[in-house]
């Protein structure tokens, strides 16, 4: 079988070669549909580059591999901050999705992408969201955002509970009272933590929670469109809603104006993670926002250190949130 060339993936794409090599690095410059159209059909062509002779002579690939469920706007960004931080290295980033035609599909992808890919395509690995404990062996692996701090892989993350608590305390700054609460994924510490920062934030305020407004998702804009009509179509409508993720959050905005509610006139919306689309959208969506790029770099660095022998100063990062504010918040 004829092996599968970055020519070919860019006659697939119907884009040039010099923006599979761009996309391939995570620079930016690529429009977000591009680059997820590109790293799609990368995924199905199983296109690795020409990184097999080197192997066999060095034992090592030079490639560093960026594993995620799905091709999305978190990880893309999360990937940027990787390319970014790969300039002026020796290293090459290639990233591969485990469930990109399936978001729903069973854990147990970042196993399946590891043991194919370790030892013979690339030399390390950074996994962003793994739903289950990666086991690598001897196998370096950094884990962003993951199910839970394991005490021998190195993780980053941010302060997810402490940015939940900005985001309702700002409602509540602009007198809201009735909120309601849209979830992620609840395999992730991640949405944990955010549902106790918003329980503990409405604790704070002296506001008690309303369990019918607390509606649980999965981080997708198809896994939010159910548990977003439930709240907008509730008999006492929330006057906000907090939601786990910008594409939650962007659900809900969608929805509420199927239902002719006007934005933030009938209802204030906040979301999670401050994505390039949670600025686009009309009104900009306020925002708790993760440093996604600096995400991405740090997982590299640590990366690179464990590749190279270097001991970690810390296993666990955790980094800060800042809550950016625009146009769907207003007065209750």
């Amino acid at each position: 079988m004829r092996r599968v060339t970055i020519t070919d993936v860019a006659r697939a794409a119907g884009v040039s070669v010099s923006t599979i090599s761009k996309v391939m690095n995570g620079r930016d410059g690529i429009a977000p549909a591009t680059q997820q159209r590109v790293l799609q059909i990368i995924n199905e062509l199983g296109y690795v580059g020409n990184f097999g002779a080197q192997a066999l002579r060095s034992r090592r690939t030079g490639v560093v591999g960026v594993l995620v469920s799905q091709f999305e706007p978190y990880s893309a960004e999360i990937l940027k901050g990787v390319g970014s931080a790969a300039e002026g290295t020796d290293r090459e980033i290639m990233a591969w999705a485990g469930a990109s035609h399936n978001p729903h599909a069973p854990t147990g992808w970042e196993t399946k992408l590891l043991g194919r890919l370790a030892g013979s395509l690339v030399d390390g690995a950074i996994i962003v969201t793994p739903s289950v404990e990666p086991t690598s062996g001897t196998f370096p692996v950094v884990a962003v955002d993951p199910q839970e701090a394991h005490p021998s892989i190195p993780t980053v993350s941010v302060d997810d509970e402490g940015g939940m608590r900005a985001a309702v305390a700002h409602l509540v700054e602009l007198g809201h009272a009735r909120i309601g609460y849209l979830g992620g994924r609840d395999d992730l510490a991640s949405a944990g933590a955010r549902e106790r920062g918003f329980r503990a934030a409405m604790a704070d305020a002296g506001l008690p929670v309303d369990e019918s407004l607390v509606q649980e998702g999965d981080y997708t804009m198809v896994g939010a469109a159910a548990p977003a009509a439930a709240l907008l179509d509730h008999p006492q409508r929330p006057t906000a809603i907090v939601a786990a993720n910008d594409v939650s959050a962007i659900q809900v905005m969608t929805s509420a104006r199927e239902r002719g509610l006007t934005l933030p006139g009938d209802l204030s919306v906040v979301g999670f993670d401050d994505v390039p689309e949670a600025a686009r959208h009309l009104p900009g969506l306020t925002t708790v926002a993760q440093p996604l790029h600096a995400i991405g770099s740090l997982a590299l660095t640590m990366l690179l250190d464990l590749l190279a022998g270097r001991e970690l100063e810390q296993l666990h990062r955790k980094l800060p949130t800042r809550l950016v504010v625009r146009g769907s918040t207003a007065r209750a």
